[in-house]
């Protein structure tokens, strides 16, 4: 547990740095998520002047920017600082599936944090790839969505055990409860397709 910050000793430069390099989280930037608390308005007010919000979730114990919309970036003149990316079908899907684990993990009340290990993401993306005979391939793609995943802070993996993952609750934000709706109906759909094509 961090010790509290004193008022007069929090840094902004050490908050707002921290955020600039992706989700900060309580369990695991102890020494700056108390400077984050206690400044989060002039935070806030700092990252809006280069169109950017914060997004703190403090019950979850995350906070990360986001991209002000195009239309707000638009009437305040400010070109946009972090362009779009579009993420793969199998990042996109790799993110459905962690997403839907997670709300059915938090329902069955087994605790506060979901790990998984690389079997168990293999067995939940391999019913949506295509049929192949190819089974490296198929773990390559799985891999690659993976690290993208682990890359935009969504899992965390489990130090000295290489092939265990956690769920970050952060995923939330991305992933909400409608789209994660609507994406049921999608991936019941091509599964039904790739069942009628084999």
């Amino acid at each position: 547990m961090s010790r509290p910050v004193p008022r007069n000793e929090l840094s902004l430069p050490v908050a707002v740095t921290a955020l600039m390099k992706g989700v900060v989280y309580r369990d695991t930037h102890e020494t700056v998520w108390p400077h984050l608390l206690g400044l989060t308005a002039q935070v806030s007010d700092y990252v809006g002047t280069l169109g950017l919000t914060v997004i703190l979730d403090e019950a979850e114990g995350y906070a990360y920017l986001r991209s002000k919309s195009d239309e707000d970036l638009a009437e305040q003149s400010i070109p946009r600082l972090v362009p779009r990316h579009q993420l793969s079908l199998h990042t996109s899907l790799l993110l459905a599936l962690l997403r839907k684990r997670l709300a059915e993990f938090d329902a069955s009340d087994t605790g506060t944090r979901l790990i998984l290990d690389a079997d168990q993401i293999t067995e939940m993306m391999l019913p949506f790839l295509p049929q192949t005979t190819n089974e490296a391939r198929a773990a390559d793609q799985i891999d690659t969505a993976l690290r993208k995943v682990a890359d935009l802070g969504l899992v965390r993996r489990i130090p000295k055990q290489d092939r265990q993952f956690e769920v970050r609750r952060v995923i939330k934000a991305f992933v909400d409860a409608q789209w994660l709706a609507d994406l049921d109906t999608h991936l019941a759909e091509y599964a039904r397709l790739l069942t009628e094509g084999r």
